[in-house]
């Protein structure tokens, strides 16, 4: 992690009807930083996350990456500006084969020329969904096999990966090992380690206190829709930051 600052939101306001999910949050994320993003339900946190990922629009405020004003009005603005998201309950599409959800809205196409109008190039596909889980030292899933019929561990590890190898600027995780049992837990923990590695930052959300204690630089604690503290995760720090989540600070 260095201190250049990738990703910034500035004075971020959003209100569903009377209930405000966002009070003016302000947010900076550095270039090959694990920013765990902590809170209770309803603190504010998926709001945030989906105004980065372009999904939702903010009544006010901004999110600017690498200095310059993104203007997002939807998840393939985040894409193609750099940013991926992995969302715990919609990472994958479980009637689609290995290779066709890791290509997903980047489908390999013939001839080249006729673009997203082509025929979908299979075999490049699975070759490509080999190559990579081969580099990022996944065990190899048959890219043929249906999504739907495998473990959440091996679901997860499909999602990571692709967000690892597309992404060039940011990824943001929602629980990402939610409901995984620990070997397969430990799959997806190596594969976020790599981010920081290659210049990607990751935002990290997660209820689990020992992984955001082995992954993240940083930890930022959100409460009623405003941030309400940061720390250094350690074991020693744990206490002050489930303090802030509840509030007892």
């Amino acid at each position: 992690m260095n201190d250049e600052v990738v990703l910034e939101v500035r004075g971020a306001v959003k209100s569903y009807g009377f209930v405000t999910a966002l009070d003016g949050v302000d947010l900076k994320l550095h270039r090959g930083e694990i920013l765990a993003l902590l809170g209770d339900n309803g603190a504010g946190k998926t709001s945030l996350v989906r105004a980065i990922s372009g999904i939702m629009q903010l009544d006010e405020g901004e999110v600017l990456l690498e200095g310059k004003r993104l203007g997002l009005h939807s998840a393939g603005d985040a894409r193609r500006a750099g940013i991926e998201t992995v969302f715990q309950n919609l990472a994958v599409l479980d009637n689609l084969d290995v290779a066709s959800n890791f290509y997903i809205g980047r489908e390999k196409t013939w001839p080249g020329w006729l673009g997203p109008l082509g025929f979908l190039n299979v075999g490049k596909e699975a070759d490509g969904w080999t190559s990579q889980a081969t580099e990022l030292g996944i065990r190899v899933l048959n890219p043929k096999q249906e999504i739907g019929l495998m473990s959440g561990g091996q679901r997860q590890a499909v999602a990571v990966a692709r967000a690892v190898s597309f992404a060039s600027k940011v990824v943001i995780l929602d629980e990402p090992t939610a409901a995984l049992g620990v070997r397969e837990s430990a799959q997806v923990l190596k594969l976020i380690k790599l981010l920081p590695t290659r210049g990607v930052s990751v935002i990290l959300i997660s209820h689990n206190m020992d992984h955001v204690v082995q992954l993240a630089d940083r930890a930022v604690v959100m409460r009623q829709g405003r941030i309400s503290g940061s720390a250094i995760p350690s074991k020693g720090s744990v206490p002050q930051l489930i303090a802030m989540i509840m509030g007892a600070n």
